[in-house]
Parts: structure tokens; sequence; C-alpha cells
């Protein structure tokens, strides 16, 4: 299986702007830009969608270990925050802070951040990320 993203820039990095766009058309030449990427100006940028397909990932292989466990999710409420930083001559994602809240009957707190640290590590996302993953587990 293989799912595509692709990206269109026009200009410098500090004036230019490009359009990202999915294979799904869920992004359809969306802008974004150095002043959304490293400022105040709305819009979307690499490291908040990042964060967003960290969180779904997750969100997705936890739903499917507590399965294999006996317990189905009511409610999985994920959250992934992409920390990126100057770093001598570029810029690094150097953290990401990964949490979730989840309404899970029957489960016991311990058993529940047992699965849930199983997901965090055996989420697809989470393997491909190379930055320092930080990790909360609650349920609600």
């Amino acid at each position: 299986m293989k799912r595509t993203g692709s990206a269109v820039w026009n200009g410098s990095i500090k004036e230019g702007a490009g359009k990202i766009s999915t294979e799904s058309g869920a992004l359809d030449g969306l802008n974004y830009s150095f002043a959304k990427r490293f400022g105040d100006e709305k819009g979307t940028n690499p490291e908040e969608l990042i964060g967003a397909a960290h969180a779904s990932c997750f969100s997705m292989a936890l739903s499917l270990m507590l399965g294999q466990e006996g317990f189905t999710p009511d409610e999985i409420k994920s959250s992934s925050a992409v920390t990126i930083e100057q770093q001598g001559g570029g810029f690094t994602i150097t953290t990401i802070d990964l949490s979730v809240a989840a309404k899970v009957p029957g489960i016991d707190e311990a058993k529940f951040k047992e699965i849930a640290t199983k997901a965090k590590d055996g989420c697809p996302v989470s393997k491909v990320l190379n930055a320092k993953i930080n990790f909360e587990a609650a349920l609600g």
C-alpha cells in the first residue's frame, strides 16, 4: 500500500508560498508558507500535518490494541505537538509531545497505560519519526 502527498513551491523561502495536496483530495491545493510555518500567520505547515498524522495513526493503533485485549473504546482523543528548533545551520524536529485521553469501559489505569505505550511504540508514524516522543496517557 502506498499513499501520496505532493507540494508545489514558488519563490524564495520568505516571500514565496506553496500548495500541498493529498492523493485522496482531503487536502487540495492548501496554502503554506514561511510565515505560516515560523510566524503567526494562520494556515498549515509541515509540523502541524505531522502532528495530525501522528495523532490519528496512534488513535487507530490504540483502538486496535485495545480490541486485541478485549476492550472497546468509547472515545480516544489524541494530540501530537511537534517542536521544531533551529540547530546549527538549519531546523530540526526535536520533540513530539503525544498525549491521549480515552474512555474505555472495564479497563483499569495500569492496563490502559500498558496498552497505550505499546500503541505508541507500534504506531507506524511513531516508528518513522526520529524525534524524542514524550508520552502521556490517561483514562477520562
